[in-house]
């Protein structure tokens, strides 16, 4: 058994990546996702391989059911049990807002109707004392409410439980027994952070999924066990690291970010081997652009994570460690419009799979991003995916001619236009995680994937002034190749206030002692690794009166709390341009992230295909670099050291590499595309 194998679900198309370990060799493939059932792309991409699933040893799988659940909100009825008096704290929720200027702002809509939130009378102080025994007696009658109204998942989340969760585990124990059918989700045993709304609304989302993930996760291993799977499978998390199924089950909420996680993995391995610790990421999909920053090797990574924030909602607070991305509604199928003042936008809406861009002739009319790349010469219309997806030129020109109608524009300009407005918006993203957060894009290397990164991506690296841009191998299939880099991940966080000048350096020890031994506990039989677990700790620590805190790794560097303070500080001035040298530091939240160590696959490369690697011209509309044609070149065909200049277009079945006028095109030695400025 030699094969690695990885699969993500994207909007669009359904990814899947394997790795023979003996002999190095890849396949690749992408089927149309399937939204009336996701596993069943899953199952079609493996298909399409023709790979023996009864030959890995390695099977992971990234899927956007836990986003789509959300977002659609076609989740599971879902109920919410709370300590007495605080049944309107999701309705409540936070008085900060990011439209300040906004006098009548919307709150965001609980996802738990006021009629199933149940109180129960008990209370806990922030210490963890009993002040009053739960009333377990009233568990009854919320328990027949909810039977007879139908209630699919139980979430629980008690105040102060983070401190002591005694109460609240009775609770849910007393649920399961009486309600053997309801999934049931205890807020302690995701997280015990403090701050009772995020923990509420974490415990709620995740209920609300739960049944909807049980379901998918069960037709995923059941159609990979009639095709003979060999090995227990993995779904990615959003921190990075790998699951079972059973622990996925469990805490879904940590799947809300699973695919692009795996993207992410990959660019820091990319930025390793080319000796270049500092990577920003891009990933531009079907439906939405994705980017985010690697400092030092290392993926950013935020402790709390808000779904369906924009500029005007605050969206909903989830208390899981999530890698730092920003996403924006700029895909391959996001749709151009035109609003009633006669401005043109592109997304956030997205033509996705089904219909899919007007040229894919499944039904869609409107204008899309990937209409207007293959009218701008850009996109081959007999190469789409290698061939396998026939599309319609005619169809696309109609569409952009439609909506240039509107501006008064013929379809050319109306598509440069459009691939014009797409880059603003996603240079706009990548200095969000970049210049608006302190970093210099000029110190980092663009690493760009997805199907549609390829085409954007020398334009964009040039306009941030990046050392150069990457196109790994087989960019459309990206973020699965990364999760073949990926490791089994616990993350453990506790909050226990400390002030660190009240504080024993041996007390913290054993606070980290003791959720290193939990996270250890918490690993399956099935997540199998080389060795005890590896643990990354740190701490969220403040000023004395502040409300929010910054993390700090504890590192063997930190030989004593003075060591720590001077830590904080360098972190808070790093984050907030400022320092307090001469005010109080207090401990927040302990933060501990276990690994299992498993063994990595081989870098894909190899020698290219037989034949020349020139298939061709092509005029390509650069906008005011002018029309150019182009040689065509087959990306398997191109040899290690090739060098060309540009403008030129280097073709795959997964997409396309646009290369512009004043930039040079290298191949390194296993097969990466390295574009950079004359």
């Amino acid at each position: 058994m030699s094969l690695r194998v990885a699969t993500d679900v994207g909007g669009t198309f359904t990814d899947l990546v394997s790795i023979d370990e003996v002999t190095g060799r890849v396949h690749v493939a992408k089927a149309p996702t399937t939204p009336a059932g996701f596993s069943r792309g899953v199952l079609d991409a493996v298909a399409k391989t023709g790979i023996g699933l009864a030959d890995a040893n390695f099977f992971a799988h990234g899927s956007t059911v836990v986003i789509n659940a959300i977002t659609t909100r076609h989740g599971a009825r879902t109920a919410l049990v709370t300590t007495r008096g605080f049944r309107d704290v999701l309705e409540i929720g936070r008085g900060n807002r990011p439209d300040m200027y906004n006098l009548r702002p919307r709150k965001p809509r609980p996802f738990v109707p006021r009629r199933w939130r149940f109180e129960v009378t008990e209370r806990v102080a922030h210490d963890g004392t009993v002040v009053q025994p739960l009333a377990e007696g009233e568990l009854d009658a919320i328990i027949a409410a909810s039977r007879a109204d139908g209630i699919e998942a139980m979430a629980v989340c008690l105040v102060n439980s983070f401190a002591n969760p005694a109460h609240e585990l009775l609770v849910g124990e007393r649920l399961a027994q009486g309600l053997p059918d309801v999934e049931v989700t205890v807020s302690s045993d995701i997280t015990r952070q403090l701050r009772e709304y995020e923990r509420s609304n974490t415990a709620v989302l995740n209920a609300y999924v739960q049944p909807v993930v049980s379901r998918y996760l069960r037709d995923v291993e059941d159609g990979l066990r009639e095709r003979r799977l060999a090995c227990a499978p993995v779904v990615m998390q959003s921190n990075g690291g790998t699951a079972s199924f059973s622990r996925a089950r469990r805490t879904p909420i940590n799947l809300v970010e699973s695919g692009p996680a795996g993207g992410i993995i990959g660019a820091a391995k990319v930025g390793e081997a080319f000796g270049e610790p500092n990577v920003i990421y891009l990933d531009i999909g079907g439906t939405t652009a994705k980017c985010s920053l690697i400092e030092h090797g290392q993926p950013k990574t935020a402790s709390q994570y808000e779904l369906e924030r924009d500029a005007h909602n605050a969206g909903h607070p989830v208390l899981v460690p999530v890698v730092d991305i920003v996403e924006i509604g700029a895909g391959g199928g996001s749709i151009a419009w035109v609003d009633a003042a006669g401005g043109l936008h592109v997304g956030p809406d997205s033509a996705g799979a089904e219909p899919g861009p007007a040229c894919y002739g499944l039904g869609g009319t409107e204008a899309t991003v990937t209409d207007a790349k293959l009218l701008a010469g850009v996109l081959n219309p007999d190469y789409f995916l290698g061939g396998e997806l026939e599309v319609d030129a005619e169809a696309a020109r109609a569409a952009l001619a439609r909506l240039g109608e509107k501006l008064g524009l013929s379809p050319e300009a109306t598509a440069n236009g459009i691939i014009r407005l797409v880059n603003a918006n996603m240079i706009n993203a990548l200095k969000l995680v970049s210049v608006r957060r302190g970093h210099d894009p000029r110190d980092f290397v663009l690493v760009a994937c997805g199907g549609g990164g390829a085409m954007h991506a020398a334009a964009l690296g040039a306009e941030l002034r990046v050392k150069q841009v990457i196109i790994p191998v087989s960019p459309g299939t990206f973020s699965a190749w990364g999760m073949l880099m990926t490791e089994p991940r616990v993350d453990v966080m506790r909050t226990r206030i400390l002030r660190t000048d009240d504080t024993a350096l041996d007390e913290v020890l054993r606070v980290f002692a003791e959720l290193e031994a939990e996270a250890a506990d918490a690993f399956d039989d099935q997540e199998a690794g080389s060795g005890g677990p590896r643990f990354a700790r740190a701490l969220e620590m403040r000023y004395l009166g502040q409300e929010h805190a910054v993390s700090v790794p504890f590192g063997e560097d930190i030989a004593t709390l003075a060591d720590l303070e001077r830590a904080f500080h360098v972190e808070h001035e790093r984050a907030y341009t400022f320092s307090l040298d001469d005010t109080p530091v207090e401990i927040v939240t302990f933060q501990l992230a276990a690994h299992r160590r498993v063994a990595m696959p081989p870098r894909p490369g190899g020698a290219p295909l037989s034949g020349t690697p020139e298939k061709g011209e092509r005029r390509v509309d650069f906008d005011q670099d002018g029309v150019h044609t182009c040689v065509v070149y087959e990306r398997g065909r191109l040899p290690a050291g090739f060098t060309a200049d540009g403008p030129l277009l280097v073709e795959e079945p997964t997409s396309t590499t646009l290369v512009h006028p004043h930039q040079i095109l290298c191949v390194e030695p296993h097969g990466n595309l390295v574009i950079t400025n004359r």
